[in-house]
């Protein structure tokens, strides 16, 4: 199919295309279109496929067959259209409410709005200035993989004392849902009052009750879905049957050896410390990725990211995590139960994750343009390469065929962004776990 695509220059996001498919195309279309139809149904009298223009014309309708036609010749051109403008549309292609249909012997032009991503500009292009751990391992780091490593030999023991619920006690209660808590419902059921799993709203409700205590938790949420605010009530009957408080035991020579297999103390950290330096080595690298991407994002001057193109990345990051699910034999429901997680919660924070990859695409797109990178036939070649694709060509024809490459080169150019900032960004090493525990004052002497 041979096409021709005119446009101009973008505003407000919407990009304006006439696109014209030529007459011969038309006419190849219209007549593919009659056959069809004609073996697709059982017309009285003649034989499957064998049914002539003017007998469907009749039954079917002419417009209705023109329909069809058009519909097919829309379906071929537009990744044809797509490549040529090498944009990635912001959802499906509007051609109007009721387009104009083509005719035989004509070519068929056609206005297509097709929403893009805005241009946006940053308020700098500097590299910018961002925080990393050292490559080494820090003694605050060694003594928090330490006090980890310990947690995993804590021992829970009943409280003695009159007392409340209170720190990082384990509360055993029996739980009768009201409201939007079955997953919590049972019998002496366990809730440790620092673990993020659970509500805190039901944790902060737990707080001071005594063995014995009966009482009523509840909690009204708010959040917003499909631009309306919608409100959400939390509820539950508590009874509290047992408290304990954790027992972690001591870094000592006897702990050592019988829990972790090494001779000394000294042994056990220098073990902690190249698999701490191990793993950094790692993720180092993907860290600053991260995190000079996050820097870029604060500086776009985009005040609000048009929804659609939140939208499209939030079901981009749905489909994926449900994707790994299902790879994993899990479902969603599965998921949220087990980590005591509620669905609105679990959807707005998915949300809020879409609207930050939203901003740091955006700011590096704005980069892309400012530094004038490309995606170049070598660099195509080498992403499909890297994919690890069994052919190349086939998997670029594909593509290619069905209108993805722009994204494709989208996502090199953001990818050479990327680089650029990593290989320029100012680094100030800090030792994050160190400051950590300076502000939680829990700083080891």
């Amino acid at each position: 199919m041979n096409i021709t695509v005119t446009t101009e220059k973008p505003e407000s996001g919407l990009l304006v295309a006439n696109l014209t498919i030529g007459k011969k195309d038309v006419d190849a279309a219209i007549a593919k279109t009659y056959k069809d139809i004609a073996r697709r149904y059982a017309f009285q009298g003649f034989r499957r496929g064998r049914a002539p223009r003017p007998v469907i014309d009749g039954i079917v309708g002419r417009q209705a067959v023109l329909a069809e036609a058009t519909n097919a010749l829309l379906t071929e051109a537009e990744p044809m259209m797509v490549e040529q403008l090498d944009v990635v549309p912001i959802g499906q292609i509007n051609y109007g409410q009721e387009p104009e249909l083509a005719q035989e012997k004509s070519d068929y032009t056609i206005e297509a709005k097709i929403t893009v991503r805005p241009d946006v500009e940053l308020d700098s292009y500097d590299a910018p200035t961002i925080n990393m751990p050292p490559e080494e391992a820090t003694e605050a780091e060694i003594e928090q993989q330490i006090k980890v490593l310990l947690s995993y030999r804590t021992t829970f023991e009943d409280v003695e004392e009159d007392r409340g619920a209170e720190g990082n006690d384990m509360v055993l209660a029996d739980v009768e849902n009201i409201s939007n808590l079955r997953e919590y419902e049972g019998e002496n059921r366990m809730f440790s009052l620092d673990n993020p799993r659970f509500h805190e709203e039901f944790l902060e409700g737990l707080q001071g009750m005594k063995v014995g205590d009966e009482k009523e938790i509840s909690w009204t949420r708010s959040h917003e879905r499909d631009g309306e605010r919608h409100e959400a009530t939390f509820a539950a009957k508590v009874k509290v049957n047992a408290l304990r408080h954790p027992v972690t035991p001591e870094l000592n020579e006897e702990t050592v050896k019988e829990d972790f297999g090494f001779d000394t103390i000294d042994e056990l950290r220098e073990a902690v410390k190249e698999e701490i330096e191990g793993d950094k080595k790692a993720s180092l690298p993907q860290l600053k990725e991260d995190r000079v991407v996050e820097a870029i994002g604060e500086h776009l001057t985009l005040e609000e990211i048009p929804a659609a193109y939140t939208e499209q990345i939030f079901n981009e990051i749905a489909n994926q995590f449900l994707t790994q699910l299902q790879n994993q034999g899990m479902s969603l429901d599965m998921y949220l139960k087990s980590r005591g997680a509620d669905a609105n919660d679990f959807v707005n924070d998915l949300h809020e994750q879409a609207g930050e990859r939203a901003r740091q695409s955006l700011a590096l797109d704005a980069l892309v343009a400012h530094l004038g990178l490309e995606a170049t036939d070598e660099d195509i070649v080498a992403e499909f390469e890297r994919a690890g694709v069994p052919d190349v060509k086939q998997s670029m024809k594909e593509f290619l065929d069905e209108g993805r490459m722009p994204a494709v080169r989208e996502s090199i150019r953001r990818t050479k962004a990327v680089q650029w900032l990593v290989e320029n960004a100012n680094v100030n090493i800090v030792d994050e776990v160190a400051e950590r525990n300076a502000e939680d004052g829990s700083d080891e002497e």
